[in-house]
């Protein structure tokens, strides 16, 4: 019996462009779509084989914005550091 493994993504940050890249598979890429500042790779069968976030500093900024205002923090967080 051949052991499976499980595929991983893979995640890179190019500094330079300000690009962050989630390689979700090793198809070969077919098309793409743009949404904004994130760019989708498909598959010939339409599947997802890399997301790209443009301006990755300004999204990751704005979403780590967003989850703080919405996420309560854990008790673990507030034991951690507490608010004095």
């Amino acid at each position: 019996m051949k052991k499976q493994t499980k595929k991983q993504a893979k995640i890179h940050y190019e500094p330079e462009a300000d690009v962050l890249s989630w390689e979700m598979s090793r198809d070969p890429i077919d098309f793409a779509q743009e949404s904004g500042n994130v760019v989708v790779h498909f598959s010939r069968r339409g599947a997802p084989v890399l997301v790209e976030i443009l301006e990755a500093r300004k999204f990751l900024t704005d979403a780590q914005k967003l989850v703080s205002h919405h996420v309560p923090p854990s008790p673990l967080a507030q034991h951690l550091h507490p608010l004095h």
